[in-house]
């Protein structure tokens, strides 16, 4: 057995918010792959739950982080959400 002392580990609390961050989004990858997968109507809602809860817990920690500076966004010009908003006006008329 090794005798060295062993180093600590502590986590700040960005280390936690970006762990839970990315918990949240690999659960919602889960759901996003189940949900539609699913027969059981009462199985798929209790699905669509816990989904719609990531999908609110992942904006408060988000949220929390950008407020606290340790997720910096910038705003996008109204000039490309109003494209964005277009092509996607588009291609669901497209697609019908």
């Amino acid at each position: 057995m090794n005798n060295q002392a062993t180093a600590t580990c502590t986590l700040t609390d960005q280390d936690r918010m970006e762990d839970l961050l990315a918990q949240e989004k690999y659960l919602i990858d889960g759901y996003s792959t189940f949900i539609p997968e699913a027969a059981c109507p009462e199985l798929r809602q209790v699905l669509c739950d816990n989904l719609n809860g990531c999908f609110n817990n992942q904006y408060t920690i988000f949220d929390k982080m950008s407020q606290l500076g340790w997720y910096p966004t910038k705003a996008a010009p109204q000039a490309d959400v109003d494209e964005i908003k277009q092509k996607s006006a588009q291609l669901k008329q497209q697609l019908g």
